[in-house]
């Protein structure tokens, strides 16, 4: 069995994804604008500047404050409600054929993230993967959040859960693919016999070079609903599709916690 990994910041999707969900904690009373204008500059830096180790740990810190208190029933009904609207425009077109393509030849296709498991589960499932790995956030008995990470998908630990994977699914990693955009998921390409830097920041762009690593540009978001063929005359008469779209979840702090328990 072969699989493909992709990574979902700037590899799936074109933004980062807690700055694309910032207006839709604020219009839920959950963050200031001025905690938005914030999350637009962290996501400018993200996408222009890159993100290394001192960067990332202060966006850590910053949201694992943020989110504290927050009541997951709440956030996981604003996440149902905005997903299609934030999450389906900002798709990389050359991402999807690529999913489909694997897809296609039989490959199991997961979803590997430092994002939160609320946002990178339903996203897997719209996208028809086997499965996702993603930062899980603790909860307490009262449902809210506690600030803390219970299982943190960042850098080497990505390449762990991939591996825990692989044996759990009879995977043969060193047929299998990776896609990622940053320096710091290269134990993930490391992993993999083509592994494939997309969109790759300055780091992973010259680790690339030096270890001959394929290098993609993806520049293309588009939206699902604009390559669903349409119904013939026919088609329509006879009967109409239905398309199941599978959001859920919360979406909470996510990025650099604790070492991880479990893979998802």
């Amino acid at each position: 069995m072969e699989a493909a990994f992709f990574d979902l910041d700037k590899t799936v999707i074109a933004k980062a994804s807690i700055a694309a969900f910032g207006r839709t904690f604020y219009r839920g009373g959950l963050i200031s604008r001025s905690t938005v204008l914030r999350a637009l500059v962290s996501q400018f830096v993200y996408l222009h500047l890159g993100a290394n180790e001192q960067k990332l740990a202060r966006v850590r810190e910053s949201v694992l404050e943020l989110t504290k208190g927050w009541d997951q029933q709440e956030v996981s009904r604003l996440v149902r409600e905005a997903l299609d609207d934030i999450i389906e425009p900002i798709i990389y077109a050359e991402a999807l054929d690529l999913i489909e393509r694997h897809q296609a030849a039989g490959r199991l296709v997961y979803l590997v993230s430092a994002s939160p498991e609320e946002i990178v589960q339903p996203l897997a499932g719209y996208l028809g993967a086997r499965g996702s790995i993603a930062s899980k956030a603790v909860v307490d008995a009262d449902g809210r959040y506690t600030g803390e990470m219970g299982f943190y998908a960042y850098g080497p630990f990505k390449a762990e859960a991939m591996s825990e994977v692989a044996e759990r699914e009879g995977i043969d990693l060193s047929a299998s693919y990776a896609y990622t955009d940053s320096y710091t998921d290269a134990p993930m390409l490391e992993l993999v016999g083509h592994p494939v830097a997309v969109n790759p920041d300055r780091v992973l762009a010259r680790l690339a070079r030096e270890r001959g690593w394929e290098v993609a540009a993806f520049t293309r978001p588009v939206r699902m609903r604009d390559r669903l063929p349409v119904p013939s005359r026919t088609a329509t008469a006879t009967g109409a599709a239905v398309v199941a779209v599978a959001t859920g979840a919360a979406v909470v702090a996510w990025r650099f916690g604790q070492r991880p328990r479990s893979t998802g």
